[in-house]
């Protein structure tokens, strides 16, 4: 699988505990080789886009209803999945507030709602008035009916924001979960605590924060100018 078909650590390593439950679990027999074989761990830093490369990606997406829900993904720091199945009654208007429910872990938790976000979320809801979701499932009749009681497919976000990301012509490629990471990038950038971060993000470690999280040109420049103090004494 690695070799031949060049397919993901991720995805070798369920390929091998499929093989282990089989000899152990349903044949009872030990293979000691599996406790060896496994892809090398990869460690690479994930994609990160300008906040004006971000823009022009979901400013080119002209269905209304996918725009709307990737700007709350971007604004929010949203996984796609937590984006498309967003509820009406998990905004908190008054505390600018998304409750996040059976997050990773499944664990809950409360990220700030831009006013903007806010703002782009009323205009649209006026159109589907779905009492429950705020991206529900369409059709091709009226669209998104009051009386859906699914959210919209996540596989249309994937492809409206992939063809949006063709037509601006960015360079290096990005997915929806760039997204996710661009944005602690940019608030790492502006000054905002790693810890707090990490707690928006919904993760348990800082150090998942940090490893997911592009060193910034403003940390860098800090570094510099630090390490430059220290040594200004130097004979």
């Amino acid at each position: 699988m690695r070799n031949q078909k060049h397919a993901a650590r991720t995805t070798c390593t369920v390929a091998l505990c499929a093989i282990k439950f089989f000899y152990e679990q349903t044949l009872q027999r030990h293979w000691p080789l599996l406790d060896f074989v496994r892809p090398p761990q990869q460690h690479k830093l994930p994609v990160v886009r300008s906040p004006e490369e971000v823009w022009r990606v979901l400013g080119q997406i002209r269905m209304l209803h996918y725009r709307v829900c990737l700007s709350t993904i971007s604004a929010c720091g949203l996984r796609l999945p937590h984006g498309v199945q967003r509820q009406v009654p998990q905004i908190d208007s008054a505390r600018m507030q998304l409750h996040i429910q059976g997050g990773k872990g499944n664990k809950d938790r409360y990220v700030p709602l831009p006013p903007r976000a806010l703002t782009q979320l009323r205009a649209y809801w006026v159109t589907p008035r779905n009492p429950v979701f705020l991206f529900p499932a369409r059709n091709r009749i009226d669209g998104a009916p009051p009386t859906a009681t699914a959210p919209f497919d996540a596989r249309g976000v994937q492809r409206a924001f992939q063809v949006a990301v063709q037509e601006v012509g960015l360079s290096k490629p990005a997915t929806v979960h760039t997204l996710r990471h661009s944005w602690a990038t940019h608030l790492l950038a502006a000054g905002v605590n790693l810890r707090l971060i990490q707690v928006w993000r919904g993760h348990a470690a800082p150090t998942t924060t940090a490893s997911s999280t592009h060193l910034t040109h403003k940390a860098e420049l800090l570094a510099t100018d630090a390490l430059d103090r220290l040594t200004a004494g130097m004979p």
